[in-house]
């Protein structure tokens, strides 16, 4: 398959994924593992539980009816509670050779989210969600997750699929930027149907906002939209502004003259130079405008710091 397959988005609920900037899913239900968890008693995978003296079945569609982004059944009578409440239908990675639940979940008319199974290859990760786009209206996304996500497969299937791709990170925050910076067009950082918890969502959030501003192609076509795109460019902006700040404030410290007096105009100028190369649109001059103002700014900061 080329690697230069248009991608289009697929909305979810109030998201578009794939098409824009990378979004962040805080509410993910699993029928197939939460349901079992919620009842009083029971330990995962244990059918008696609910039979036990004392215990009161949970109503597994209890959280679904209050409506949620993704929801992956347990069987196929999870389906229609799932099709009328969730924004779209997991297909989940423990159960992705059960084909009668796979068409059944892919013919709901929701969008499909396809994870991968641990052990399966990009080719049968593709291979199924093409079956479910089938099946289906075609909307389908592809998720990877798990203890140890393979975020190198997730750049290489969204490439070759032209299909937008999730990392579900809620195993592991921290590789939100990584997921990001791989192509994930969107992190999920919850499995439960409530919001996750909110550090979580803030280290999520500033992933795809510095992140994806620094590597995500964006065209937006309204003004709003627009807007939004150079909020996030400036988030990014200010991020590395404020580190390139702190070194050099290090700079001065570790110079034998320091401040203004040991401001070194020939490495200024390479590193404008290096700048146009990424910069050609703006060239040597504007950004020599731009870096003097930066470097003045610093050697500011670094002077009020020192008490000079």
């Amino acid at each position: 398959m080329s690697s230069a397959l248009e991608r289009h988005g697929v909305a979810v609920g109030g998201l578009l994924v794939g098409a824009g900037p990378a979004v962040v899913i805080g509410d993910r239900l699993s029928l197939r593992t939460d349901a079992r968890a919620s009842r009083p008693g029971a330990a995962p995978g244990d059918p008696h539980a609910a039979s036990r003296p004392g215990a009161v079945p949970a109503d597994p569609h209890a959280a679904l009816r209050a409506g949620v982004t993704l929801a992956e059944p347990a069987t196929a009578a999870d389906l229609p509670a799932i099709a009328e409440h969730a924004a779209a239908v997991v297909v989940g990675a423990s159960w992705t050779r059960d084909i009668p639940l796979v068409r059944a979940a892919a013919g709901l008319g929701l969008p499909v989210v396809v994870e991968r199974r641990a052990t399966a290859s990009m080719e049968e990760w593709l291979g199924l969600a093409a079956y479910c786009a089938g099946e289906g209206d075609g909307r389908v996304i592809l998720c990877e997750g798990g203890r140890r996500p393979d975020l190198a497969l997730v750049r290489a299937a969204r490439a070759a699929s032209g299909r937008p791709a999730l990392v579900d990170v809620s195993g592991d925050i921290g590789l939100s930027a990584a997921a990001v910076a791989a192509g994930a067009d969107g992190l999920i950082i919850g499995t439960g149907g409530e919001t996750s918890p909110g550090a979580e969502r803030r280290v999520a959030e500033e992933a795809v906002t510095v992140v994806g501003a620094l590597l995500r192609d964006e065209t937006p076509g309204t003004l709003p939209e627009c807007r939004q795109a150079i909020d996030r460019v400036d988030a990014a902006l200010a991020t590395l502004l404020e580190r390139r700040a702190e070194l050099a404030g290090t700079v001065q410290r570790l110079k034998p003259v320091g401040g203004f007096a040991g401001r070194d105009l020939g490495r200024e100028h390479d590193v404008v130079a290096r700048m146009a190369v990424r910069a050609p649109a703006l060239g040597e001059s504007r950004l020599s405008a731009i870096m003097n103002a930066v470097i003045e700014a610093g050697l500011h900061l670094a002077e009020e710091r020192s008490g000079r």
